[in-house]
């Protein structure tokens, strides 16, 4: 199979496009790569051959510096003369070819230099002293960092450890993965020389690992080819048929996308915004995908209408024009100006029905956000050079293109995975999960995840291997197992343990979704094969013990242990050598009533004590729910249950919608004079030694007294209190909550809400 046969961009204009200004240069790939053979050069001038390069840069740097690339185009040639491409082409042909393509996107002078002799030192007699003496360090880096690893050192290692070390190279300088992306281009293009077999072998690692590579650094342009060129090799039938209803939608003589481009421009022009509205044809790829999806194609399929702007306030401006005048398709819209993908991907998305049933997607950006799309890091030039007070106006705050975060996880995990088959094999899985989410930390800042990642991931990729403590989440605030998924702006605050011995459990593994998580715990289960949670359940700690030296015990749960169907009661006026769980009993609940209250007759009486409340008609017996333990100055409503007794809930609760729902009737309550009341409060805490002391010392110091009390088998190293108290004055309740928030290890106080029976 030619490359000519390979490359979309041989069949022919797919769609037709809109003129294009001739003031702006356009990435075409399409001439990329049919460089201009070696000609005659002199001493001072610039060789021929580098003219479409030279051309192509000064599109982009008009003021660029092109004496590095005479120079190391002059390098090249010498050093790879006599050498020919499987093509039968002189070698020099691809460094051009790859510079040319690197010139196309954008990038600055330093990177092209390191372009055209990206294989001298791998290829040549040419060593990196020679190039760092010629053309510094910089250069010299990026070569390096290309240059692959050779097969009589590493065997089968080899292309695992060259990708590895490009990747570290990668951490440093993003520009040495530019360059590697546009060599591996180019070499794709020409790949029809080779036997089936390498194509094959060649175009998966292409799939794999450099096209999701490319996508991560932005550069679409390079990414979309690299697509349909694999597509062509793995798939050729299902390619074929593309070509074929590309070609076949590009010879009918109605294009409903133009039909629908020309109505835009009209509302725009209306409208007095400047816009440039083109037509944007898919690439063979994404017609496949949206064939799949959709079934049959029609002609608006086949492309996206592509709308620049000059300004980003012009992006809203023709999106609120276009939902106006036309008819939108809400369901289609996504801002990634406000929120910029994690590849520095910016624009409005967007969908418009024409009358006719087609719909058309669009999209709204900026001519500089069109140029960062296309090509990524590319476009930024140099982005280790401080920006110019233009650019510093202009790009406002962006992701910092040097380190991106999932670079960074990448670079982290890979250096505990020293073996080159667990490297490789981690490296494909990891840059398959192509959708990134951002959450937010309690402190503001923010953790990098790809979609589908759990707090578990989060977990190891704030703390490393330190999240083996880690027992618990909150999510957007409220409590969460360690197994929650968590969704694009989630703020996550993660629960650390205070046991320096804390461990994983083996069941993380099934929730663990980054590289970073699953081998920071399969690492810890292997050096500690007989620490799994799982085998722990022996173990004991004392979990509670009373102001009056009273102790009572429940067995250490395993941390991912949920089992609290075991129950026992211990009476807080026992003595010394009173009934506690010993260190074989199962996980218990402690329930403790008041001192010296019997769960009898005295604690029943007790229970109609409580705030004055009023009630219409007056005389009625009135009974505080349970379900939420209202106070003053909560909002009330009550309703009448057997025996004339009217039940008193919070307006909140979820008893009073479930009776207002089947018809119950309300009955007017209101507080009356009385302040004293009674509550009932949740408190979530750390497992510890003498926690359930220091909170009856905190609740009795605030002046309440404590009805009942009980305590849940610990669950991931966690315990749920569940306190009634009688509080003289129902106005002290923020100050009593306070004062238990301040108890080393609790985490969270909050108003008891149960799920009471309609009939309380």
């Amino acid at each position: 199979m030619s490359a000519e046969a390979t490359n979309p961009a041989t069949p022919g204009p797919v769609a037709p496009t809109a003129a294009r200004r001739k003031a702006r240069p356009r990435i075409d790939l399409r001439r990329l790569g049919r460089v201009a053979l070696l000609g005659p050069a002199g001493r001072d001038r610039l060789p021929d051959a580098i003219g479409h390069v030279a051309e192509a840069h000064r599109a982009h740097y008009p003021d660029a510096d092109l004496e590095p690339l005479r120079r190391a185009y002059v390098l090249a040639e010498s050093s790879h003369r006599g050498q020919m491409r499987k093509s039968g082409e002189p070698y020099i042909t691809h460094p051009l070819a790859v510079t040319l393509i690197l010139a196309e996107l954008g990038a600055e002078t330093t990177t092209l230099t390191a372009s055209l002799l990206h294989d001298t030192v791998e290829d040549t007699d040419v060593t990196l002293d020679q190039v760092r003496e010629q053309f510094g360090e910089e250069v010299r880096y990026l070569v390096d960092g290309v240059t692959k690893l050779e097969k009589v050192d590493y065997g089968a290692a080899a292309e695992p450890e060259t990708f590895r070390k490009m990747l570290v190279a990668t951490g440093s300088d993003v520009r040495v993965m530019s360059i590697k992306l546009a060599d591996r281009l180019h070499n794709m293009r020409t790949l029809g020389v080779m036997r089936p077999e390498k194509q094959a072998r060649i175009a998966k690692v292409t799939r794999d690992v450099l096209i999701p590579l490319a996508e991560r650094l932005g550069v679409q342009a390079l990414k979309t080819e690299l697509e349909d060129l694999v597509f062509a090799i793995l798939h050729p039938e299902e390619y074929e048929h593309t070509r074929r209803l590309i070609a076949d939608n590009a010879a009918r003589p109605d294009d409903p996308l133009a039909d629908i481009a020309d109505e835009v421009r009209t509302v725009l022009r209306d409208s007095d915004i400047q816009a440039e509205v083109l037509i944007r044809p898919r690439h063979f790829v994404s017609v496949h995908r949206v064939a799949r999806k959709r079934g049959q194609l029609r002609g608006a399929d086949f492309g996206r209408l592509l709308v620049l702007v000059g300004e980003d306030a012009d992006c809203y401006g023709v999106l609120g024009e276009l939902h106006t005048c036309m008819t939108p398709v809400v369901s289609e819209f996504k801002d990634f100006i406000a929120v910029p993908k994690f590849n520095l991907y910016q624009s409005l998305h967007t969908a418009v029905a024409h009358p006719d049933g087609q719909v058309a997607e669009v999209l709204i950006r900026t001519h500089q956000m069109h140029k960062v799309a296309e090509a990524g890091v590319v476009a930024l030039g140099n982005p280790y050079a401080p920006p110019s007070e233009e650019q510093s106006a202009s790009d406002g705050e962006r992701a910092d293109p040097t380190r991106p975060g999932w670079l960074s996880r990448l670079l982290d995990w890979q250096e505990a995975a020293p073996d080159p088959d667990t490297f490789w094999s981690t490296l494909r899985e990891d840059l398959a999960q192509d959708r990134e989410i951002t959450v937010f930390r309690p402190d503001g800042g923010t953790l990098g995840l790809p979609e589908g990642a759990t707090c578990v991931d989060a977990a190891y990729a704030q703390y490393g291997e330190d999240a083996h403590a880690c027992i618990g989440a909150r999510v957007n605030g409220r409590l969460a197992t360690l197994s929650t998924v968590l969704k694009d702006g989630d703020s996550v605050q993660l629960l650390m343990g205070q046991d320096p011995a804390s461990e994983p459990s083996r069941k993380w593994l099934e929730h663990a979704h980054t590289p970073a998580a699953r081998i920071a715990i399969q690492r810890w289960l292997a050096a500690h094969p007989e620490g799994e949670a799982g085998d722990a359940g022996a173990r004991t700690s004392e979990a509670a013990h009373s102001s009056d030296g009273t102790a009572t015990r429940a067995a250490e749960a395993p941390r991912d242990a949920t089992d609290g169907t075991h129950a026992q009661k211990a009476e807080a006026g026992a003595g010394a050598d009173g009934p506690t769980a010993g260190p074989d009993a199962p996980a218990a609940r402690v329930t403790t009533d008041a001192p010296g209250a019997h769960p009898g007759s005295d604690a029943r009486a007790a229970r109609t004590r409580g705030a004055d409340v009023l009630v219409d008609p007056p005389g009625a017996a009135v009974r505080l729910a349970g379900c939420c333990t209202p106070v003053p100055p909560d909002r009330i409503t009550g309703f009448a249950v057997r025996g004339g007794v009217v039940t008193v809930h919070r307006v909140e609760c979820a008893a009073v919608a479930r009776m207002t729902s089947t018809g119950r009737a309300e009955v007017d309550v209101r507080w009356g004079d009385t302040t004293e009341c009674r509550v009932t409060l949740v408190a979530e805490s750390f497992g510890r030694p003498h926690l359930l002391a220091d909170l009856t010392e905190a609740i009795a110091l605030e002046g309440a007294e404590i009805v009942s009390a009980t305590v849940e088998p610990p669950s991931q190293q966690r315990v749920r209190h569940t306190y009634t108290l009688q509080l003289p004055d129902a106005a002290h309740l923020p100050a009593l909550m306070r004062a238990m928030r301040n108890v080393p290890g609790v985490y969270d106080v909050g108003r008891a809400q149960h799920q009471a029976p309609a009939s309380s």
